[in-house]
């Protein structure tokens, strides 16, 4: 049998077709995400090749009222990318060249497929990393909401999945809270590099034109420039890597929120519950409530944990400049928010019909979670602590410990003082780093 590449065996037509097939895939698909962010670069790259000589004002105004027909094309779901072309590039200088003839064919001037491509995906990535904070906020106000109602109802704590001190639902909301702010900051870091233009790189050294780059960083809202266009291209990969990794802090909060309600709904634990409707039944056992929603919300973070290693494995060892590698990345990074914004939702939705159960504490099979108040109630009235240790270690080994009436905890960050206030400052301090109003602005002057 002939190998596959043998030019001899096979016509070259139908080589072509078989090397197209490989080497696009499912990019046609794919860049469909990315089509109306190739429509604002380019509105914004015509404006610059105007203003340094490129195009003519007769040629930019028509070709700026045609990229905003396609753009409204796009967010009315009435678009394709046709069979013939390779890529969403291809597809809109096709649509201008067939409407508006030679002027069309001018607007790849100064530009590469390169740095289309990663303009492309930034402007993807920074609209979709500022949905995913206001989906974060949602769901941390309401954790906030929940420490708040729920701070006087007490609840075991673990170490080891063992008995271990009074905890509160209080401080279990809080703490995911406040997890939830240290991922909107490492989110905060990965937004800043996504931040930064890389038009006018071109295939990853620059080129002849006259081009000025910082006008389509500012038409665009971009906070800076990629400046060396070497470093523009080494840029794609690392950038969505990055981005990967802060999601998936966000998914790891979630997923271990998720594995907390997983435990905390069984019946052996019975703290939390659910309205029916919210969890699933058995085919054969008529009794189950099952936590499908939570399972679910666990698999597809964990699976979103992974993303960064994935990133980073086709990025290993590649040297600078631009690789095809780049390509496989797009397939689980472009989907990767919109699968976690949904995680998000979930979690909000679950939480806002969460039902506690009070007074689990009373039970005295909890009683020795409260050794430590004992320990600490015997130092302050004197006792060595090591010795109000032994003490009470003594009265739990045969049997005559009883437990306080009452704990009293005081510092910040405990049962008794939350600190919810802070949190919040905290969070609200980082969300407002990110130019959400302001680059909302620059892209509606673009396209109306």
């Amino acid at each position: 049998m002939a190998k596959l590449w043998q030019k001899n065996n096979l016509p070259k037509n139908e080589l072509a077709k078989i090397v197209e097939q490989f080497t696009v895939g499912n990019d046609r698909n794919l860049d469909l995400f990315l089509a109306k962010y190739d429509v604002i670069g380019s509105l914004a790259h015509t404006k610059m090749l105007a203003q340094v000589g490129l195009l003519t004002k007769e040629e930019l105004a028509p070709i700026q009222k045609e990229l905003k027909n396609i753009y409204n094309q796009i967010i009315q779901n009435n678009f394709s990318i046709a069979d013939d072309n390779e890529d969403i590039h291809s597809e809109i200088e096709f649509r201008l060249t067939e409407k508006l003839g030679d002027s069309g064919k001018k607007i790849h001037s100064g530009r590469s497929r390169n740095d289309q491509v990663l303009l492309d995906l930034k402007l993807y990535t920074r609209e979709k990393i500022i949905e995913i904070v206001l989906e974060t906020v949602c769901v941390f106000n309401t954790f906030i909401e929940l420490s708040e109602k729920h701070k006087n109802k007490l609840m075991p704590g673990y170490t080891h999945l063992q008995l271990a001190m009074p905890s509160s639902f209080g401080l279990w909301f809080g703490a995911y809270a406040e997890s939830l702010v240290d991922d909107i900051d490492m989110l905060f870091s990965a937004f800043k590099i996504a931040n930064k233009n890389p038009l006018g790189s071109g295939a990853g050294y620059g080129g002849s034109f006259p081009l000025n780059r910082k006008k389509t960083t500012e038409l665009l809202g971009f906070d800076d420039l990629n400046y060396n266009v070497v470093y523009a291209q080494m840029n794609r990969g690392k950038m969505e890597k990055n981005v990967a990794f802060a999601l998936s802090t966000i998914a790891a909060t979630l997923s271990k929120f998720a594995m907390d309600c997983c435990l905390y709904m069984n019946q052996n634990f019975g703290f939390i519950s659910f309205p029916d409707v919210l969890t699933t039944g058995s085919s054969i056992m008529p009794h189950k409530k099952n936590p499908d929603v939570f399972e679910l919300i666990r698999a597809k973070c964990n699976k979103l944990q992974n993303l960064p290693q994935q990133i980073n494995s086709i990025l290993t060892n590649l040297p600078s400049g631009y690789h095809r590698d780049f390509q496989i990345i797009k397939q689980d990074f472009l989907p990767c928010f919109d699968e976690l914004k949904s995680c998000l939702q979930m979690t909000n939705l679950m939480l806002e019909n969460i039902i506690i159960k009070d007074k689990i504490l009373e039970d005295d099979k909890y009683k020795l979670l409260f050794t430590v108040e004992s320990v600490n109630d015997l130092v302050n009235k004197g006792m060595p602590f090591r010795d109000a240790y032994i003490k009470v270690g003594n009265e739990v080994e045969n049997g005559s410990y009883k437990k306080p009436k009452k704990i009293n905890h005081t510092h910040e960050g405990s049962i008794g003082n939350l600190c919810n206030q802070e949190i919040k400052n905290n969070m609200k301090k980082i969300v407002q780093q990110f130019p959400i109003f302001e680059i909302e602005e620059k892209i509606q002057k673009l396209v109306k």
